[in-house]
């Protein structure tokens, strides 16, 4: 009995040695390695070393890659071989050991303990980076798309707001700095759109000046102003109008004086009549040419551009009739009409239509031509009216029943001294200018006439 309670005492001690010894190495050996269950940053770092984890590290580093976002849902990527990332060792990894409860490592086999410890990076190659960035498909010139402005633009009807183009063109400079930060801080992802490294346009659909520009553009052009010129008519319009558009002092659109001035002006070379020489068919028939005379039409440049001017930034829509300086009784392209009359020096002879109907043709007296007093030729308006009247000159008084005058002291008398017209006698024994008329004659001519007749004498 002896000798067995001695084998079993030697048992007992021989396993409680072992057991300490077994102890002690454990806690000798994780003095330098992570205990079971162990994991560093999602490494499993059971039974690892510092240095055998911190190559773990090494090798996260090694894997990263910063995902690029561009617009239009591009993607590019940066490794950290191509950004020259390196693992740089702070002893963290040794820290966290010398921190575990060494002593419990026999309670640690169903553990599971998770570490989570900031990796300290840096650069083999501090231009590796930029290099990298420089590479980029999207940095490339060839792939940036410049910005455009929204602006206003002619669709051949109206005018209307282009949209902005933002495009795809980068700020190099900014670019290379979010990068930089992205992989100073870990990111796996940075999105240039949203980190605003895009040029953008400087003037955007909705800008309010325009908006209010595009607005008055259609409104001046949107005018349609027709000129009424009787057997004839002008149309201004867009086509025209939109050449005229211009921007004043202010930024805001309007429409170039100058150039509606020059358009009124054209109207008048077109159609002024005023002073301007005549095709006139003459009573038997003759084709004559008349110049001269203040019968006709004349547009008041002034007073029309004016008109039109405003009118256009009102954004007017009119049928209307020039103002005019001057003006006839008809406007047809014959603005003489159907009712004038005509006198014909050569044949001393005088015929007056009132709306194309013959009530006079008379042979009258016209202008001593030896004296020096011959009626003037041309295309008058008849200037007034008065019966009775006293014509008076040098050495001279007549009084007349009916007096018409036409250019001055020019015009259609009844001539009661004379029991002659016609022939030659305005060559040596006429009158001071006017033209002689029997005196029943002209009173038909005085009863059924009116100031603005035009009144025309040719050779």
């Amino acid at each position: 009995m002896k000798t067995g309670r001695k084998v079993v005492i030697a048992l007992i001690i021989i396993l409680l040695a072992l057991a300490a010894a077994a102890y002690g190495y454990g806690v000798n050996y994780f003095t330098d390695h992570f205990l079971p269950g162990s994991s560093v940053n999602g490494f499993n770092c059971s039974y690892k070393t510092s240095d055998e984890t911190e190559e773990l590290l090494a090798k996260e580093v090694q894997a990263y890659v910063l995902a690029v976002e561009t617009r239009n849902n591009g993607q590019e990527s940066i490794t950290a071989k191509q950004a020259g990332l390196v693992y740089k060792s702070d002893g963290g990894a040794a820290k966290l050991i010398r921190a575990q409860d060494r002593y419990k490592w026999f309670l640690a086999f169903n553990q599971k303990k998770k570490y989570n410890l900031a990796t300290d990076t840096v650069y083999d190659d501090e231009n590796k980076l930029t290099k990298a960035v420089k590479a980029l498909r999207c940095m490339q010139k060839d792939n940036m798309e410049k910005p455009v402005n929204a602006c206003i633009k002619d669709n051949g009807k109206t005018y209307e707001i282009q949209p902005e183009k933002e495009g795809t063109t980068l700020d190099t400079k900014k670019v290379q700095k979010v990068i930089r930060d992205a992989v100073s801080a870990g990111d796996t992802t940075v999105n240039l759109e949203k980190k605003n490294c895009y040029k953008k346009p400087s003037v955007y659909r909705d800008d309010k000046t325009l908006k209010k520009n595009c607005a008055q553009m259609n409104k001046i052009t949107s005018c349609v102003i027709t000129y009424d010129f009787s057997d004839r008519s002008e149309q201004l319009d867009r086509n025209t109008i939109k050449d005229w558009l211009t921007k004043d002092e202010k930024g805001e659109y309007t429409v170039d004086k100058n150039q509606v001035a020059a358009y009124v002006n054209s109207l008048g070379y077109k159609y002024d009549t005023f002073g301007c020489t005549r095709t006139f068919i003459t009573y038997d028939g003759r084709q004559k040419t008349i110049t001269g005379g203040d019968y006709g039409w004349a547009i008041d440049q002034t007073t029309e551009t004016e008109w039109l001017y405003n009118a256009l930034l009102a954004g007017t829509t009119e049928v209307r009739q020039p103002a005019y300086a001057y003006s006839g009784l008809c406007r047809n392209t014959n603005d003489i009409g159907n009712t004038y009359v005509e006198v014909d020096l050569t044949n001393q002879r005088m015929v007056f239509y009132k709306d194309g109907q013959l009530l006079v043709d008379t042979p009258v007296v016209t202008g001593c031509i030896n004296k020096g007093h011959g009626t003037p030729t041309g295309c008058f308006a008849l200037d007034a009216m008065r019966s009775p009247a006293v014509l008076k000159g040098s050495g001279y008084a007549a009084p007349v029943t009916y007096w018409m005058p036409f250019s001055g002291g020019v015009g259609i008398h009844d001539a009661t001294w004379r029991s002659q017209f016609g022939g030659q006698i305005y060559i040596t024994n006429g009158s001071h200018g006017c033209v002689n008329t029997p005196k029943d004659q002209a009173a038909i001519i005085y009863n059924n006439i009116s100031v603005g007749v035009p009144i025309i004498v040719y050779e």
